[in-house]
């Protein structure tokens, strides 16, 4: 079976079928439908294929495969976008999170090969939820009692997004949000859904004591901690009130793959330079942003708001990433995020 006969073997019109069936989930577009709909037919063909199951054209309707099918991101490439210039391989990888993180497929790997299972059967795509273009996000306070699980568990699968062998903990994560909160809520915020009110987006804006400004210079593995496996936390937090702290330090800034569209992303961005100000009158010396980009879709994202790097790690993919309080402030954000896709 080659890559390019999927509309062959599982014809355009039927794919659409179930394309109609599956939009309306809350950020599942009629793209990513499209894309999980030939990575479905292309996952239970190959299964076929390898038992030695003879392949009959064309099919009807679509099995669930038993189990983990193996697929690379080369072939998650094909799928997807076929001949067309639109994505790369790591484009398609990317796309395949946002499948995980809708909750239609799961994926393993072991270090060699990615392997995915097929979630849903359409039967159960039926829940009843409000459209995507109907739900809009709300900006709200972090509250530690209600928000620290929920954000814990959205932030582990963003820091373990390469595989399944996981050293980001919820629970640890939750530990450390609640402590945080203890510390300065202020510079902690929620993205929330308004019929739920469930956390789906988190941010925190983390003022550093004078102490602490040098580790901005040192190799940035060293500062990683909510998805480290030590307790030490490498950054100390300033008091308000102290004119000595000049730095911002974006620990996290996160909205769950199921829910990032534009649209969201730029309230929550332009939330976050209302939230800066309030700092301002906590820290009046403020003028320095620093973050990490963990996952390539974040540095995408940063260097489009003008984030520049700086200091790179000379045993991992991690660098730095500066700006300006002032620059960002003046940020028009929605010009910013308009050149990205979040698709």
């Amino acid at each position: 079976m080659n890559l390019e006969s999927i509309d062959q073997w599982f014809p355009v019109e039927q794919q659409r079928k179930y394309v109609s069936q599956l939009q309306g989930r809350v950020g599942l577009t009629r793209r990513r439908a499209e894309y999980f709909v030939k990575l479905w037919a292309y996952l239970l063909l190959k299964q076929r294929q390898i038992l030695g199951k003879q392949l009959q054209q064309p099919l009807n309707e679509l099995d669930l495969p038993a189990g983990f099918v193996p697929c690379t991101h080369r072939e998650a490439q094909e799928i997807f976008y076929g001949e067309q210039d639109r994505g790369s391989d790591r484009s398609a990888g990317m796309m395949i999170d946002k499948l995980v993180a809708l909750g239609l497929i799961e994926k393993d790997f072991d270090g060699n090969t990615t392997c995915i299972r097929i979630r849903s059967l359409l039967p159960n795509l039926h829940d009843s939820v409000p459209s995507e273009k109907s739900l809009k996000l709300v900006p709200d306070n972090f509250n530690p009692r209600l928000d620290a699980i929920p954000v814990a568990s959205f932030l582990a699968r963003n820091y373990n997004w390469m595989n399944k062998k996981t050293t980001a903990l919820p629970q640890r994560i939750a530990r450390i949000l609640r402590g945080w909160a203890e510390q300065y809520p202020t510079g902690m915020r929620v993205l929330r859904r308004p019929d739920t009110q469930d956390a789906v987006g988190f941010y925190i804006l983390y003022p550093v004591a004078r102490e602490s400004e040098a580790n901005f210079f040192l190799p940035p593995r060293h500062s990683l901690h909510l998805s480290a496996t030590w307790d030490n936390d490498p950054f100390q937090i300033a008091i308000p009130g102290d004119r000595h702290c000049t730095s911002i330090f974006i620990r996290s800034w996160q909205i769950d793959l199921a829910y990032k569209q534009q649209t969201s992303v730029s309230e929550f961005l332009q939330d976050a330079q209302k939230t800066l100000v309030r700092m301002q009158a906590d820290f009046p010396n403020l003028c320095d942003m620093y973050t990490l980009a963990i996952h390539p879709g974040d540095e995408q994202l940063v260097s489009a708001l003008g984030f520049q790097k700086t200091n790179q790690d000379p045993l991992c993919p991690l660098h730095w990433m500066y700006i300006p309080l002032d620059k960002y402030l003046s940020l028009n954000i929605e010009l910013a995020v308009s050149v990205l896709k979040f698709d």
